[in-house]
């Protein structure tokens, strides 16, 4: 089976929530399967003074734990539109991954959480995306065979370019039973896919 890392950015905690359910799908396939998280860059005082959290039981990871797996998950909250700096710094120290093209053929998925349902979920998932395809990985995205992402019952997160949450103006909303469905599903797909292209 195959090896899949979950890789995530989280001030608050949604993204870290996300993570488990990404992890628990991709697991569900018989994948093994590692949580890791980047480094925090902001410094501690403005990160204690915007209450960040700051306790995630995750590992520290590192470039080059990248090729270890069959499978990269990326997760992170969007910033202004995009993956906040955080994720982009550490993306930007696999230059010599790239060079060597240790990630070409991998699989590779992208999942965010924004404050508001129209906050850039959709442009931080590309923005995520395209590192994973310089990098010569296959994309798998959320398709519509999760459903819930259709529905006009409740606010919900998910698109097809990946799962997705939405947090709230002040981070108030955790992630919701449909959104962790839509985590569980593409991790699962993730996960499949790797088995088939590694077995």
């Amino acid at each position: 089976m195959s090896k899949v890392l979950v890789l995530y950015y989280s001030s608050y905690g949604h993204i870290e929530t996300m993570a488990q359910a990404v992890a628990e799908g991709a697991r569900a396939t018989g994948a093994s399967v590692d949580v890791k998280r980047v480094p925090e860059t902001a410094p501690k005082e403005v990160a204690e003074a915007a209450h960040f959290k700051l306790d995630q039981k995750a590992p520290i990871a590192s470039i080059d734990d990248l090729t270890a797996y069959d499978a990269i998950v990326i997760g992170s909250p969007t910033r202004f539109g995009r993956m906040p700096s955080q994720m982009a710094a550490f993306l930007d120290q696999a230059g010599g991954l790239w060079m060597r093209g240790a990630l070409h053929g991998k699989v590779g998925g992208a999942f965010t959480s924004t404050a508001t349902q129209h906050g850039g979920q959709e442009v931080t998932l590309f923005s995520i995306i395209t590192n994973l395809l310089h990098f010569g990985m296959t994309i798998v995205g959320l398709p519509y065979s999760h459903v819930g992402q259709m529905t006009l019952d409740e606010i919900v997160g998910g698109s097809p370019y990946g799962a997705s949450t939405i947090a709230g103006s002040k981070g108030q909303r955790q992630p919701s039973e449909l959104d962790l469905q839509g985590a569980r599903h593409q991790g699962e797909l993730i996960a499949k896919t790797a088995n088939k292209l590694f077995d």
